[in-house]
């Protein structure tokens, strides 16, 4: 028998990282998948399948995706039972993740290169070259009035 799945999709919300009694870290997750098949309307709906990941795979989930963040998991279906508190009984089918692609590329952090303390001749450019001369009308009255 096959059980393998493989899905692209959108994070539902931001995973986090949990650590079992065991100590292996894993982070439960819904990925947003768009259905195949067309409604009567013409539109497609959408799939939320709940994904759980584990080890060094999970840790890096939550590292480098958010919410929205567009991704491709490679693993097998799971089904498993437990009494709820109220005591009746539950079944959960979710996708154990063996491996996940990032489909996006990393956010570049906003960095101010005013603020970088780098030597001048480590430029490639004079920095005089980096802002335009731009002259204010405050500095022609002073230099009208003093002819």
């Amino acid at each position: 028998m096959i059980n393998k799945v493989i899905l692209i999709g959108r994070l539902t919300k931001d995973p986090e990282l949990r650590k079992s009694n065991s100590d292996v870290s894993f982070a439960s997750f819904d990925l947003a998948v768009d259905n195949a098949v067309k409604e009567s309307d013409g539109t497609r709906g959408t799939c939320f399948i709940t994904c759980k990941v584990f080890g060094v795979t999970a840790e890096n989930l939550v590292k480098y995706c958010r919410k929205g963040s567009k991704v491709a998991i490679d693993g097998s279906l799971n089904q498993r039972r437990y009494e709820a508190k109220d005591g009746s009984n539950r079944t959960v089918i979710e996708v154990i993740v063996d491996s996940v692609d990032f489909l996006e590329p990393k956010k570049e952090a906003n960095v101010n290169l005013d603020s970088l303390d780098l030597p001048e001749d480590d430029l490639p450019f004079k920095a005089e070259e980096t802002k335009p001369q731009q002259k204010s009308k405050k500095s022609k009255k002073t230099s009208k009035k003093a002819k």
